[in-house]
Parts: structure tokens; C-alpha cells; sequence
């Protein structure tokens, strides 16, 4: 029972966090028109953001797998005939999610934080490419999650 909280809270963190990157950092940051207001912004809702994303993430895929573990244990031998085909399909998604994930949080973002708190000079078109970035890949983690909680809500019937 535990275990299934502890999913629903790191779902909620983690959807929460992708929303809000999307409801509330993006909109904010358009507002900006200074530069190194952008950058602070920008900077300092990714070093909150990253951890987040991340950590919620990690406890996604763990409790997950242990939820996944204590069905197959009731079911058995039916278990592949019972949910096989809805969980390949929900593994196969969250693959993808992760991958997608991992690429907005580290690929872009932590490097961009690394930049900023090393004091390196960005430039606007820099900032705009990476804030492309994180806009081109926050609707895609949105709808991917989607699915995966659709796809795991039809493994619980």
C-alpha cells in the first residue's frame, strides 16, 4: 500500500514539475524582455526543476517496478495473458519518457545551469535556442505521461 502512494506522490511531482515548467517558467520567461532577467529566471526554475524531474522520476520507475513485481506475483501464470500486451505498450512509453526526460534535464538544462552558475557569457540566441529546447520537449513529456498513466490505470482493472 505504501508503495502505491509513494508512486502517486512521484507521479504528482513529476507531472507537477513538467507542468510547471510549461504553466508557469515558459510564460514568465516570455514576459521578460531583459537578458539577464531571462537568465536568472530561467537559471534559477531549472536548478528547482531538475531535482525534481529527476528524483520523481527515479522513484516512478522504482515503486513502478515493484508494483509490476507484486502483480505478477498474484496473478501467476496468467499474468502475460492478463497484462501482457498493455504493459509492453506502458514499458515501451516510458522508455521513451525516460529517454526524453533525461534529455531535457541533463542534455539541456543542467548544462545550461552549469553555465550560468560558472559565470559564463550566454548569449541571447543561446538562451532562446535553449529555451526552444525545453519548450520543443515539454509538450511531448506531457502527452507521454499521459499515455503511461492511461496504459497503468488498465493495468489496476
Amino acid at each position: 500500500m505504501i508503495v502505491s502512494w509513494l508512486h502517486l506522490l512521484a507521479l504528482t511531482a513529476y507531472i507537477g514539475a513538467v507542468a510547471g515548467l510549461w504553466v508557469i517558467v515558459f510564460p514568465s520567461f516570455a514576459a521578460l524582455a531583459n537578458h539577464e532577467a531571462r537568465l536568472k529566471l530561467l537559471g534559477r526554475s531549472l536548478k528547482i526543476y531538475n531535482p525534481v524531474q529527476c528524483g520523481a522520476l527515479g522513484l516512478l520507475v522504482i515503486t513502478g517496478a515493484i508494483q509490476v513485481t507484486d502483480l505478477k506475483d498474484a496473478y501467476r501464470g496468467s499474468f502475460a495473458q492478463a497484462f501482457g500486451a498493455t504493459l509492453g505498450w506502458k514499458l515501451a512509453l516510458a522508455f521513451v519518457l525516460i529517454l526524453l526526460s533525461t534529455y531535457q534535464s541533463m542534455g539541456v538544462a543542467l548544462r545550461f545551469v552549469r553555465r550560468c552558475d560558472g559565470g559564463e557569457a550566454i548569449t541571447p540566441a543561446e538562451l532562446e535556442s535553449v529555451a526552444k529546447r525545453l519548450r520543443g520537449s515539454t509538450l511531448p513529456l506531457l502527452a507521454l505521461s499521459a499515455a503511461t498513466i492511461w496504459l497503468g490505470l488498465r493495468l489496476r482493472h
